[in-house]
């Protein structure tokens, strides 16, 4: 992972959001931190007497994000939530939007609370592959502890409030910021922090750093170059308006994989993954895709059956199909979208491909991950 910060560059921002925005935008560049909306930033400052959290807004992307992209919101009040027993996201989001001192501005991350939480300035939050394959490994808590033992290990829970909340819990008796490294969260990401953006940058890419290193020496994968079999695409045109054929030699050799069906179906790399690509692809192993799309259908409901409540049920269609001895296809609405589920979909094969090295890959639970694709925001989205 190369540290892309440059003095000369650095020295022509003129206040903390400028280099807020800077710092930012160098972690959006590398897609091994970030993907397509992931990931967020934050820095405080002090307005009019008055202590702000300028936040990532909801809609940005590290990579472009400007000033105006970052929500100023009152950290009186983040901190105030931060202590609450119990708050839907619904309330959170509502509750950070009334503490904003810029109507105008995008609405906050729904990680505001917990970057209000952290004593220091400047906070970078990523989804580093590196760190991410490793925690999704069977013996991820294992390794994730020896590597970083000055970091604060949060097992999974859901993103947002819940996790404000258990990070709250680990850390309001005692806890000794000064002495933290950075915040790894298990099945997500990883947080780096400092009152300094050059040295919170740098922490995040020393941090993954060692990850990739320890991937390097205990996981490093040769993608065996295979000739794929030749498949009948029109079958796949009643799954979405737009494709994505990926024949790449990684996607080649993940669909040649023995067993293929136990291997691919596994769960999503990050939780915010699912809501691109569903928990797991439609898998073809022969030529009868009209029967494996009726059975990926039949499952998906059943998915939905065992877990919901009052959720009105998404479209049951794939976003992805894993071709026996094939590649990879990708579905959209739009050609971007299935783009980007490609995107998507390239990060998480060499995740698990190296997992797999690591003793197995294990992503976050089924009742967890229908919880993420099922999420109160986004449902919030379609009862509207």
């Amino acid at each position: 992972m190369k540290n892309l910060w440059e003095d000369a560059t650095a020295s022509e921002f003129k206040n903390d959001l400028e280099l807020r925005v800077y710092t930012s935008n160098l972690l959006g560049q590398s897609d091994e931190l970030v993907l397509h909306g992931g990931g967020n930033t934050s820095v405080k400052s002090t307005v009019n007497g008055e202590e702000i959290l300028y936040v990532k807004g909801s809609g940005w992307d590290l990579v472009s994000i400007k000033a105006e992209g970052f929500a100023p919101v009152k950290m009186a009040t983040l901190l105030e939530m931060a202590k609450m027993k119990n708050l839907s996201d619904t309330d959170m989001v509502s509750g950070q939007k009334a503490a904003m001192i810029d109507s105008t501005a995008p609405n906050p991350s729904v990680e505001a609370i917990l970057h209000a939480l952290i004593p220091f300035k400047v906070v970078d939050h990523t989804h580093a592959d590196a760190v991410v394959t490793i925690s999704n490994s069977k013996q991820g808590k294992e390794i994730i502890e020896k590597l970083y033992p000055n970091f604060l290990i949060v097992p999974y829970v859901m993103p947002g409030f819940i996790l404000a909340q258990k990070v709250y819990e680990m850390t309001e008796h005692g806890f000794d910021w000064d002495a933290c490294d950075g915040i790894i969260l298990h099945n997500h990401g990883i947080f780096t922090f400092d009152d300094d953006a050059k040295k919170s940058y740098d922490k995040m890419i020393e941090a993954v750093n060692k990850a990739e290193e320890f991937l390097n020496a205990n996981a490093d994968i040769t993608i065996e170059k295979i000739k794929p079999k030749d498949f009948y695409m029109d079958d796949l045109t009643t799954i979405d308006k737009f494709m994505h054929v990926n024949q790449t030699p990684l996607a080649v050799y993940y669909a040649s994989q023995k067993n293929l069906r136990a291997n691919v179906t596994r769960g999503v790399l990050t939780p915010e993954h699912i809501i691109r690509t569903k928990r797991v692809p439609l898998v073809i192993e022969d030529t009868d895709v009209e029967d494996a799309l009726k059975h990926f259908k039949v499952a998906y409901e059943a998915y939905f059956n065992a877990y919901k409540t009052d959720e009105i049920m998404l479209d049951p269609n794939p976003k992805y199909a894993v071709i026996k001895d094939f590649g990879i296809v990708t579905f959209g609405k739009t050609q971007k979208e299935a783009d980007v589920i490609n995107d998507v979909v390239e990060h998480t094969m060499m995740a698990v491909l190296r997992a797999d090295m690591l003793g197995g890959y294990k992503s976050i639970s089924i009742p967890d991950s229908f919880d993420m694709e099922y999420w109160e925001l986004e449902q919030a989205k379609l009862k509207k």
